[in-house]
């Protein structure tokens, strides 16, 4: 018998935060609420919870053994003995069904992406994880494909500076989190072993140099996009962006950012920034 609570925590909707990502690209066109964007935009959000909850599933069956040696993750439920592998696997091939299925009804561009990234993350969770570099461009190319998702299902036209803006970002984020898992459980004792080949000063150097070309990149989108006449609000986003990355770099350098979505839920002061940054954005996408 398949425990409801058992699969829901393995679910870890606390992770669809992530997907939040899809809306991205629309928001930053000022399309989200024209006809024929917001649905397909959903959409898009309710595919990807879908998929990546397949792929969290096929992880946990993959990493039950190294799960259990954990100080975390042994409470997983398919670590703990709560959810049979056999049941994981049958309830991860109902979801990437599902996922596939409402991805059909946008376009077939985002078809493919959802496709790839589903092949992509189950190569990181059987192997690529385990390969230092490798496993931080994976993650990295996970989220970058969550920031064009929503713009391929809508068929808005996306921007290289948005591009670079997702993407180095991206990289900021996953090496804060690596450079967080090194500091708290050293290289032996996480469930990868590219941790052993990492070092602090190296992770450090990686997620530097990605928030700097993150903050270029999100300069040049700003002022590439700014209106001639009334309040510049583009250029101003520009202020609670960086004070936000600065935030969440705080986190960082503590090595407490292993969970990146716990300090979303957890961090009011980074909401905070987060929701002016999003109003200050807003006003400037609709011509305000």
């Amino acid at each position: 018998m398949i425990r409801a609570g058992a699969v829901l925590r393995s679910l870890r909707p606390k992770q669809w935060t992530k997907n939040l990502l899809v809306v991205a690209a629309p928001l930053a066109a000022g399309d989200l609420g024209e006809p024929g964007v917001l649905g397909p935009t959903v959409l898009a959000f309710l595919a990807f919870c879908a998929a990546s909850s397949a792929t969290y599933l096929v992880n946990d069956c993959a990493d039950a053994e190294a799960d259990r040696l954990h100080p975390r993750k042994r409470s997983r439920p398919v670590a703990a003995g709560e959810l049979s592998v056999r049941a994981a696997l049958a309830v991860a091939a109902a979801l990437l069904l599902l996922g596939l299925g409402l991805a059909a009804l946008t376009r077939w561009e985002f078809v493919v992406l959802l496709a790839s990234y589903v092949v992509l993350t189950l190569a990181y969770s059987l192997r690529l994880k385990h390969e230092p570099v490798l496993d931080l461009a994976t993650v990295a190319a996970g989220f970058l494909m969550r920031a064009v998702a929503g713009g391929l299902a809508a068929a808005i036209p996306i921007s290289d500076w948005f591009l670079m803006v997702a993407g180095f970002g991206s990289l900021f984020i996953v090496a804060g989190k690596r450079y967080s898992e090194l500091h708290t459980l050293g290289s032996e004792g996480g469930t990868r072993r590219s941790l052993v080949r990492y070092t602090d000063t190296y992770l450090r150097f990686v997620w530097s140099i990605a928030a700097a070309v993150t903050v270029a990149a999100y300069c040049l989108w700003a002022f590439e996009n700014a209106g001639a006449t009334g309040i510049p609000w583009h250029q101003l986003s520009i202020l609670p962006f960086v004070v936000g990355l600065l935030r969440y770099a705080v986190d960082v350098d503590a090595g407490a950012a292993a969970e990146p979505e716990d300090i979303v839920w957890g961090d009011r002061l980074l909401q905070g920034i987060g929701v002016v940054w999003v109003v200050v954005l807003s006003l400037g996408v609709l011509g305000v």
